[in-house]
Protein backbone atom coordinates (compact mmCIF):
# COMPACT_ATOMS: atom_id res chain seq x y z
CA UNK A 1 0.00 0.00 0.00
CA UNK A 2 1.38 3.25 -1.03
CA UNK A 3 1.07 6.41 1.74
CA UNK A 4 1.38 9.14 0.88
CA UNK A 5 0.70 13.09 0.77
CA UNK A 6 -0.42 14.73 -2.68
CA UNK A 7 -2.51 16.39 -5.33
CA UNK A 8 -2.08 13.30 -7.72
CA UNK A 9 -0.39 9.97 -7.91
CA UNK A 10 2.52 11.28 -9.36
CA UNK A 11 3.07 14.06 -7.00
CA UNK A 12 3.38 12.38 -3.53
CA UNK A 13 5.30 13.63 -1.18
CA UNK A 14 6.69 10.13 0.47
CA UNK A 15 5.47 6.89 -0.43
CA UNK A 16 5.96 3.57 1.49
CA UNK A 17 7.54 0.57 -0.19
CA UNK A 18 6.45 -3.15 -0.20
CA UNK A 19 9.68 -3.97 1.79
CA UNK A 20 9.19 -1.33 4.74
CA UNK A 21 11.48 1.63 3.53
CA UNK A 22 10.27 5.12 2.78
CA UNK A 23 10.95 7.03 -0.69
CA UNK A 24 10.59 10.64 -0.64
CA UNK A 25 9.87 13.11 -3.40
CA UNK A 26 13.16 15.30 -3.89
CA UNK A 27 13.53 18.78 -5.57
CA UNK A 28 16.90 19.94 -6.78
CA UNK A 29 18.53 22.85 -8.48
CA UNK A 30 22.24 23.37 -9.85
CA UNK A 31 23.79 26.26 -8.18
CA UNK A 32 26.74 28.31 -8.40
CA UNK A 33 28.73 25.28 -5.86
CA UNK A 34 26.92 22.62 -6.84
CA UNK A 35 23.49 21.21 -6.47
CA UNK A 36 20.94 22.17 -3.99
CA UNK A 37 18.47 19.55 -2.95
CA UNK A 38 15.59 19.84 -0.57
CA UNK A 39 12.07 17.73 0.48
CA UNK A 40 9.17 19.71 0.23
CA UNK A 41 6.83 16.91 2.67
CA UNK A 42 9.44 18.06 4.85
CA UNK A 43 9.33 21.64 5.73
CA UNK A 44 13.69 22.77 6.58
CA UNK A 45 15.09 19.30 5.25
CA UNK A 46 17.55 20.69 2.77
CA UNK A 47 20.82 19.89 1.92
CA UNK A 48 23.53 20.25 -0.81
CA UNK A 49 26.39 18.78 -2.47
CA UNK A 50 29.15 19.58 -5.11
CA UNK A 51 27.89 16.77 -7.28
CA UNK A 52 23.93 15.90 -8.10
CA UNK A 53 25.02 11.94 -6.79
CA UNK A 54 26.96 13.83 -3.59
CA UNK A 55 23.75 16.26 -3.20
CA UNK A 56 21.27 13.34 -3.34
CA UNK A 57 23.25 11.63 -1.01
CA UNK A 58 23.35 13.98 1.58
CA UNK A 59 19.50 14.59 1.31
CA UNK A 60 19.41 10.68 2.65
CA UNK A 61 20.99 11.79 5.43
CA UNK A 62 19.37 14.97 6.19
CA UNK A 63 16.08 13.30 5.88
CA UNK A 64 17.00 10.10 8.27
CA UNK A 65 18.47 13.48 10.84
CA UNK A 66 14.97 15.29 10.32
CA UNK A 67 12.78 12.34 11.13
CA UNK A 68 14.91 11.34 14.51
CA UNK A 69 14.50 15.03 15.64
CA UNK A 70 10.49 14.27 15.33
CA UNK A 71 10.88 11.29 16.75
CA UNK A 72 12.61 12.73 19.68
CA UNK A 73 10.19 15.94 19.81
CA UNK A 74 7.24 13.25 19.86
CA UNK A 75 8.83 11.03 23.03
CA UNK A 76 5.94 11.03 25.90
CA UNK A 77 3.22 12.80 23.81
CA UNK A 78 -0.06 10.90 22.79
CA UNK A 79 -0.08 10.17 18.88
CA UNK A 80 -2.04 9.16 16.34
CA UNK A 81 -1.74 7.72 12.95
CA UNK A 82 -3.91 8.51 9.73
CA UNK A 83 -4.56 7.24 6.59
CA UNK A 84 -4.80 9.05 3.66
CA UNK A 85 -6.15 7.39 0.33
CA UNK A 86 -4.79 8.60 -2.98
CA UNK A 87 -6.73 11.11 -5.10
Amino acid sequence: MALGIGISNELFHFMELSDGNMKYRVNIKKTDEGYAVWVPGLPGCWSQGKSEVEALDNIKEAIQDYLYALDTLSEGKETRYVEIANA
